[in-house]
């Protein structure tokens, strides 16, 4: 029983790492940027994005940075989690 939990949550962060990377893909074109795909994928990911974001614009020096670093933040935690329900 606990090993389908573990294969079900990390499927599911599995799927939303494939969702920012589809996410970051499009935003690197101008027609991307405003499909009602990439607005679907702004209306999932974003949810996850939103805290790293405030937590990140509390220190001044990360406000100047031209990429956004929450994103890639968000992106990395969801990778440590499924890397953790692996090694359990």
């Amino acid at each position: 029983m606990n090993t389908i939990v573990i294969y079900i949550v990390a499927s599911l962060l599995r799927i939303l790492q494939f969702l920012f990377f589809a996410r970051a893909i499009m935003s690197w074109f101008a027609q991307g940027s405003s499909s009602q795909i990439y607005e679907l994928l702004c209306l999932v990911t974003e949810p996850i994005i939103q805290p790293f974001r405030s937590l990140l614009s509390r220190i001044n020096a990360l406000r100047s940075i031209p990429f956004d670093l929450a994103f890639l933040l968000a992106f990395l935690v969801l990778v440590a989690l499924e890397q953790v329900l692996y090694m359990l």
